[in-house]
């Protein structure tokens, strides 16, 4: 059997358990300032923000502010505000990036491939033609042609934040 090792992703999950919020990135961030965290925009229920390691530039995530494992576990303020969100973050990524396409997905569970289980999150990650090149499997490296800060600023302009 082959090992992939991801090992930059352990700051990232580095204290998160599934079923201590205190440890939990999600529950952790809104405490920060926007810039800071990455976020892009806050509702009553979730935040938005800015995937610290993209897959693509513009892929962020929306989950709620309360330490919720799965979509089951959402209140149905947290279930329509996480939909008016997404809907409004896809909206603005393709006013500021023109994708050709999106990814939405959820992993629930490490087995599945969640750095943050148990904080219910969902990804969007915006797609172009051509983005999955040889780099990331070859090269063990993304292509990324704009900076995270950069990314924040053209989103936050293109929600009217």
């Amino acid at each position: 059997m082959d090992h992939l090792w991801a090992g930059w992703r352990s700051t990232y999950i580095k204290g998160v358990s599934a079923s201590d919020p205190d440890g939990c990135l999600f529950c952790r961030l809104p405490d920060r300032p926007d810039r800071e965290a990455l976020i892009i925009g806050r509702g009553e229920a979730v935040f938005m923000a800015l995937n610290r390691y993209p897959y693509t530039t513009g892929h962020l995530m929306i989950a709620p502010f309360r330490h919720v494992a799965e979509p089951g576990g959402l209140s149905e303020d947290e279930r329509s505000e996480l939909w008016e969100y997404l809907s409004v973050a896809q909206g603005a990524i393709q006013q500021a990036m023109s994708p050709d396409g999106f990814n939405l997905g959820a992993n629930l569970g490490r087995v599945s491939g969640a750095g943050v289980p148990g904080h219910f999150h969902l990804h969007l990650v915006p797609r172009w033609e051509g983005d999955g090149n040889f780099m990331t499997t070859i090269g063990a490296t993304r292509v990324l042609p704009e900076d995270l800060a950069d990314t924040w600023e053209h989103l936050r302009a293109a929600l009217d934040l």
